[in-house]
């Protein structure tokens, strides 16, 4: 549900910035401030997920991209879209543009990947998890839900994020 606070947050936003911006700039600017108004959080609809943060630092590698992001366990974002300590999260803060539609509230399967190396140290999948994966093509074994997937940090992850998901064009200019 969203907050009397965060209505009019957007509809004091409107009004300052509407008159003054093209519409071009309005679309960049709704398309950024919606979904995260909207849908950031938790999804109250999904049993909740149980997973623990890391507690050492591990590796992330990102295919095809090769990008290897380091871990620390003592600085992990609760601020970024998906669960704390994600896969999400991580890609998030590294910088990498991954496609998570819903938020990453486990609500759509656009932040699809599989996990190359280092599932055993991931929480389980949930039922709602599967349910979305079910959703996403290319789905293999090894496949979770980015904004839902938490490595305990036991170990290097290599995660994949598939062709049909990588988002090539950058919208910020």
């Amino acid at each position: 549900m969203v907050s009397a606070g965060k209505i009019l947050k957007l509809l004091l936003l409107t009004l300052i910035f509407c008159g003054k911006l093209s519409i071009i700039a309005r679309v960049k600017f709704f398309s950024k401030t919606l979904p995260k108004l909207f849908m950031s959080g938790t999804n109250p609809y999904i049993e909740k997920q149980d997973f623990k943060l890391p507690e050492s630092d591990y590796q992330i590698t990102f295919l095809p991209m090769q990008k290897k992001v380091e871990v620390l366990s003592e600085n992990i974002s609760t601020e970024s879209d998906g669960l704390p300590g994600s896969i999400l999260n991580a890609a998030l803060d590294a910088g990498i543009d991954m496609d998570h539609s819903c938020g990453g509230v486990c609500a759509c399967s656009t932040c699809h990947i599989i996990v190359r190396q280092g599932l055993e140290s991931c929480n389980e999948a949930t039922d709602d998890e599967e349910d979305m994966l079910d959703l996403a093509p290319g789905l293999e074994p090894q496949s979770r839900l980015a904004c839902q997937c938490v490595p305990n940090g036991t170990q290097t992850v290599i995660v994949e994020i598939p062709e049909w998901n990588r988002n090539l064009v950058s919208e910020e200019h």
